[in-house]
């Protein structure tokens, strides 16, 4: 799918829908063979902190994906077309542990332009990211009570801030340079 470099000030995003309902592909690792995974993520933010654009990030540890994103210093989130729906369950629902996934659901790695963790073919967006920040959520700081319901067995997310250093999408996610 061709996609063009977004400047993070024309970027486009319907974030709430985004993450609750089009969700995104998280990956981390090396883009080579057994060198990475990736999961379906549908929690997470996008902003400004420190003076630098930012994606936000939540994995379990009990997740595959949890080891790649903590030994790598970067990760990339794919969004892509409704009719990879499909795809996106079978990498959100299936453990890269147990085989490829990746292949199972159909996609194709490709190399990002300025991180090492691969993006997709079939994405129509693509967000390259450096890790600059990471903790663990404790269950102490829950400031609602129903929030402890999302942990059974103590299995609290790892949280995970990213520079944006680059965005590529196909044009719906670019919003016009107030020069044009």
């Amino acid at each position: 799918m061709p996609r063009s470099p977004i400047p993070f000030e024309q970027f486009n995003l319907d974030i709430i829908r985004a993450w609750n309902s089009q969700w995104f592909l998280l990956t981390a690792g090396e883009n080579r063979p057994g060198g990475y995974n990736a999961m379906t993520v549908a929690w997470g933010s996008f902003g400004v902190v420190w003076g630098k654009p930012f994606a936000q990030i939540f994995v379990r540890p009990s997740r595959h994906t949890h080891l790649f994103t903590q030994r790598s210093d970067s990760f990339t989130l794919s969004a892509f077309p409704a009719l990879y729906r499909e795809a996106l369950n079978l990498m959100g629902s299936r453990s890269g542990r147990d085989g490829d996934k990746i292949a199972a659901a159909g996609l194709t790695p490709i190399a990002s332009t300025q991180v090492v963790a691969p993006g997709f073919e079939q994405a129509e967006l693509i967000i390259e990211c450096r890790k600059i920040y990471h903790d663990v959520l404790h269950p102490a700081h829950f400031l609602s009570e129903d929030i402890e319901g999302n942990y059974s067995g103590a299995n609290y997310h790892t949280v995970y801030y990213g520079q944006i250093l680059a965005i590529l999408g196909i044009e719906k996610y670019a919003r016009p340079s107030a020069g044009a």
